[in-house]
């Protein structure tokens, strides 16, 4: 192994997993919902879907690629918790449980439908439970009659399925009635579903999907993504989301491995490179990669979920097109989260983000509701199934 896979694997191995093996609750189920920036813990705090979801995900895949069996144990207990989280009268999982167990948010959002999906998925490729593929089956059925409309995917629903705002993935002043962030993530969830269980109806969506993007979402003249839109996909505000559009560029690539078709693939692949060559040249620098442009004013924060997809996206765009830059990208990008982001304090994982003089924010909690393993988890473990000589 080259001594960037190693580094990376001791990141996973002696900072991320440990760090998350901690939170463990064992006396209400499931992980510990927030620890603030002091690494003080929080018991009593509420028990997001999103996160539950993606520490499940994280423990799953984790198991796949170490063979642990305690990690299948932690696995167990996030799916455990999970199951507590679906609405058995109604169906789908709501966004949050308090500490207690009873529901303290029931908004039934598309985006959460989908990370539960590829939780669920994940945990039965580690574990053969066969219930929890029956759910991720169920949730897919859910959002194709509940979640979506002729156009394409909608965004939040109240417990039993009425329409409602989208507040929770609406930002920048917009209220959105469609977003790229949400049909991403639906895209992930099915394609960790069609590894599971590859079933033609899962196919046929993939397949929708990819011509969204390609038709309503990527902005040609422009090179990036649009992010929020009306029920026309008409875009709402001028925003590039640097940080969404480098992980596109790299997670869209499992869906085509997944359908294995090169004609999709031919069209596809160069709108992904194309995306990755504009965030490279606006976002990124030696000191870590940019969050956002907003009416061309870029956001200097560097959030750590952008730095995890950055060096991924780099590293996919190197392996596509073998140029020199996107490697020494990749390198430059390692040694700003391994050097800056990553928490090297006694118990500590990422900081929430670094400001633009290096320095870490302090009012950025190390665990809330979208703080997770699940970007840095999936940036070393992608990278070492991937082991680059780079």
């Amino acid at each position: 192994m080259t001594q960037m896979t190693e580094e990376i694997r001791a990141e996973l191995t002696d900072r991320i997993l440990p760090f998350w093996r901690s939170l463990r609750d064992d006396q209400r189920g499931g992980y510990i919902g927030r620890v603030d920036f002091d690494l003080a813990r929080y018991p009593d705090a509420d028990k997001g879907c999103i996160l539950n979801s993606r520490i499940l995900w994280f423990f799953s895949e984790a198991y796949l690629l170490l063979g642990e069996k305690a990690l299948l144990a932690d696995a167990d207990h996030a799916y455990a918790m999970l199951c507590r989280m679906t609405d058995e009268k109604n169906g789908g999982v709501y966004w949050a449980l308090h500490a207690d167990g009873t529901v303290a948010d029931g908004t039934k959002h598309t985006y959460n439908q989908a990370f539960a999906i590829y939780a669920l998925s994940a945990y039965f490729r580690a574990s053969g439970h066969q219930e929890a593929l029956d759910r991720a089956r169920a949730l897919f059925g859910i959002i194709e009659t509940k979640c979506r409309d002729a156009g394409g995917y909608l965004e939040a629903f109240t417990a039993d399925w009425q329409p409602e705002s989208n507040e929770k993935l609406s930002e920048n002043g917009v209220m959105a009635g469609r977003t790229m962030n949400t049909l991403l993530h639906v895209m992930e969830g099915y394609t960790g579903l069609y590894r599971a269980w590859p079933d033609e109806a899962v196919k046929s969506r993939l397949y929708e999907i990819l011509d969204i993007f390609e038709n309503k979402i990527y902005n040609r003249q422009k090179k990036r993504q649009e992010v929020f839109f009306d029920h026309d996909y008409r875009s709402l505000i001028d925003l590039h989301s640097f940080g969404h559009d480098i992980e596109t560029s790299w997670l869209t690539e499992k869906t085509l491995e997944a359908l294995d078709d090169p004609a999709l693939t031919a069209r596809i692949r160069p709108l992904l490179l194309d995306m990755a060559d504009h965030t490279w040249r606006a976002a990124f620098t030696d000191h870590g990669f940019a969050n956002e442009c907003e009416k061309g004013v870029v956001n200097q924060k560097r959030i750590w979920w952008v730095q995890a997809e950055a060096l991924l996206g780099f590293l996919n765009a190197w392996e596509k097109t073998g140029e020199e830059r996107y490697k020494n990208a990749v390198r430059t990008q390692w040694a700003y989260i391994r050097d800056a982001l990553a928490d090297h304090r006694p118990g500590g994982e990422w900081f929430w983000y670094l400001k633009e003089d290096g320095t870490p924010g302090s009012d950025g909690d190390i665990v809330e509701p979208w703080k997770c393993p699940y970007h840095n988890g999936r940036m070393c473990m992608e990278w070492i199934r991937r082991n680059p000589d780079i």
